[in-house]
C-alpha cells in the first residue's frame, strides 16, 4: 500500500533527522561540562587550591557533580567573582530531596528564625549576630533556613544549612556521622552537651573503642537512622504545654511569664507564635510523647524497658526541681519590680525579661539569666546526657548559690531603700526644726525680759509679772515637749 509506505519513510526519515540533530547535542553536554570543570579546577587550583583538593576527594568529585551543578555558570573570571551562587538546601534538595524534607521538618532548619526572635539581639553588633562574618550567634544559627527577603546580595556567605555538616567543598557523610562535628555549636555556655556527652560513660566508651557501636553517639539518638529531623521531646528550654503536675504548672507559668511569652494574667502574647514557628517545645501533650517514644525505643535497644523509664522519670523529676528554684528567684525579681525598686527600660515590653539575656540592666537581673540560660540547662541538660557532675555541680548546685545571691542582692536593695527613706525622713524633720528654730527663740526672749523685770521690781506688783514670767516657761516646756514628740513620729523602723 503506497501510501503506508510513504508514511513510514516520513517517520523514519524524521527520526533519523531528529537524532542527527540531538545526539551530537546529547555528546556535546558531557564534553561541554567536563570542560567547565577543566576550566573551574585550572582556576582554582592556582587561587584556592585547597577546594579543589577537597571536592576532588569527595564523592561528588568523584562522581563527577561539577561545580555549575551547586554555583550556576554565569562566574566565569575573577572579574565577576558575585556572578557565582552559593548554594541554599533548595540547591540539596534536587539530589537530596528526602534528606531536605526531614531537615526542614525539625529544629536546626529553624536555628535562624529561633535566633532571630530573640529581643537581646538588635543590641548586637552585625559580625555577632549578622551575616557580617557569623562571629557569634549567627556562627552556628546560620544552619537554619533563611526567609527568601533576607538573601539579599549583602548575604554573601551563610546561605546553606547543609554545610554545617556536611562541611564544604568534601560534603563527607561520615564527617557529619562523627559526633565530633557537632561539638562546634553544641558545647560552651547555655548547652554543653559536647562536653556532657563526650565526658558521660557513653561518651567514654567512644573515646575507646572508637565506632564500634557500643556506645551511643548525638547521631544515634538524635538522627536515628539517618533522619534529619532532628527534635527532642523537652526541646531546647526544657518546656512544655500543658502540665498536670499543679505546683509544676504554677512554677512553668512563672518561668513562660519571665520569658515574655505569657503575660501577668497568663494569657499568651505574641512571643507565643515565634514559640510556635521555631518549635522552642511541644505544645500538645501527643507531640511531647511523640518525640520522647522515639528516644525511649532507641535507649531501649541496649537498656530494658523498665530501666529506661526510670531514667525518663528521673530526668523529668530533676526538670521539675529546677523550675521550683527558677521560680523562686523569678518571685524575688519581680517583687522588685512591683515594689519599685527596679525600673522597666523603656525598650522592654516585660520585666524581668530572661530573652534580654546580657543586656538585663541590674545585677540582680544577669544573675538571674546565668541562672536560667546556664545553670537551669545544665541541670536538665546534663541529666538527660548521663552526666551526674555537669547535673549536680555544674547545675543544680550553681542554681542554688545563685538562688541565695539574687536573694542577698534583693535584701541588699531593699536596705538600701529603706536607709534612703530614713535619710530623706531625717532630712525632712531638720528642715522643720530649722523653721521652728525662730518661734523657739522669740519664746526664749520673751522669757529673757520678763525675769529682768521680775528683778528690777519688788514691789506688790512684781506678782503678776511672776506669774507671766511661769506661763511663759510653762509654754516653751510644752513647745519643746510637741518637737520631741513630732520627732518621734517621723522615726522609721529600718
Amino acid at each position: 500500500m503506497p501510501g503506508k509506505n510513504s508514511t513510514r519513510l516520513i517517520l523514519a526519515g524524521a527520526a533519523a533527522l531528529l537524532l542527527a540533530l540531538v545526539l551530537p547535542l546529547a555528546l556535546a553536554r558531557p564534553a561541554a561540562r567536563a570542560q567547565a570543570r577543566i576550566s573551574c579546577a585550572a582556576c582554582h587550583t592556582q587561587q584556592t587550591p585547597g577546594i579543589v583538593t577537597q571536592w576532588r576527594s569527595g564523592k561528588m568529585g568523584q562522581q563527577g557533580i561539577d561545580c555549575a551543578t551547586c554555583h550556576g555558570s554565569e562566574h566565569s573570571s575573577a572579574d565577576d567573582v558575585d556572578k557565582a551562587k552559593l548554594p541554599t538546601p533548595d540547591v540539596c534538595a534536587t539530589c537530596h530531596a528526602k534528606q531536605v524534607e526531614q531537615f526542614r521538618a525539625g529544629k536546626h532548619s529553624l536555628a535562624w528564625t529561633a535566633m532571630k526572635a530573640m529581643p537581646m539581639l538588635s543590641h548586637q553588633p552585625l559580625p555577632i549576630a549578622g551575616h557580617d562574618g557569623f562571629k557569634g550567634c549567627s556562627g552556628c544559627h546560620k544552619i537554619g533556613e533563611k526567609a527568601p527577603g533576607e538573601l539579599t546580595p549583602a548575604f554573601r556567605y551563610g546561605t546553606g544549612s547543609c554545610d554545617s555538616c556536611h562541611t564544604r567543598h568534601s560534603f563527607s557523610a561520615q564527617e557529619a556521622l562523627n559526633p565530633r562535628a557537632c561539638q562546634t555549636c553544641h558545647m560552651g555556655f547555655d548547652h554543653p552537651q559536647w562536653e556532657m556527652w563526650s565526658t558521660s560513660k557513653h561518651g567514654t566508651i567512644w573515646q575507646i573503642e572508637g565506632n564500634a557501636s557500643r556506645a551511643p553517639t548525638c547521631q544515634t539518638c538524635h538522627m536515628d537512622q539517618g533522619n534529619h529531623t532532628v527534635m527532642t521531646a523537652w526541646g531546647f528550654l526544657a518546656l512544655r504545654l500543658p502540665e498536670d503536675d499543679k505546683q509544676w504548672w504554677q512554677d512553668r507559668v512563672e518561668i513562660l511569664q519571665a520569658l515574655g511569652v505569657l503575660d501577668a494574667q497568663g494569657g499568651t502574647t505574641d512571643r507565643m507564635k515565634t514559640i510556635e514557628d521555631a518549635k522552642l517545645f511541644r505544645l500538645t501533650l501527643e507531640d511531647f510523647q511523640a518525640e520522647r517514644g522515639k528516644t525511649t525505643a532507641i535507649c531501649a535497644r541496649c537498656h530494658s524497658a523498665k530501666y529506661v523509664e526510670e531514667q525518663m522519670t528521673a530526668n523529668d523529676k530533676i526538670i521539675r526541681e529546677s523550675d521550683a528554684l527558677m521560680a523562686e528567684a523569678i518571685r524575688t525579681v519581680q517583687a522588685l519590680y512591683t515594689d519599685g525598686l527596679l525600673e522597666k527600660p523603656t525598650s522592654w515590653t516585660y520585666a524581668p525579661d530572661l530573652l534580654q539575656f546580657y543586656e538585663a540592666k541590674s545585677s540582680v537581673e544577669q544573675e538571674l539569666y546565668v541562672m536560667f540560660m546556664e545553670y537551669r540547662m545544665r541541670a536538665f541538660q546534663g541529666a538527660f546526657h548521663a552526666n551526674p557532675d555537669y547535673m549536680h555541680w555544674y547545675g543544680w548546685a550553681a542554681m542554688k548559690e545563685s538562688l541565695q545571691k539574687i536573694k542577698d542582692q534583693a535584701a541588699a536593695l531593699r536596705a538600701e531603700a529603706a536607709n534612703q527613706a530614713t535619710l530623706q525622713a531625717l532630712q525632712a524633720g531638720q528642715k522643720e526644726m530649722t523653721e521652728l528654730k525662730p518661734k523657739l527663740d522669740k519664746n526664749t526672749q520673751d522669757i529673757d525680759q520678763l525675769n529682768r523685770q521680775v528683778a528690777n521690781k519688788q514691789d506688790a506688783s512684781g506678782l503678776p509679772l511672776l506669774v507671766g514670767a511661769v506661763a511663759a516657761i510653762i509654754g516653751l516646756i510644752g513647745l519643746i515637749v510637741g518637737i520631741i514628740a513630732f520627732l518621734k513620729t517621723r522615726t522609721i523602723d529600718v
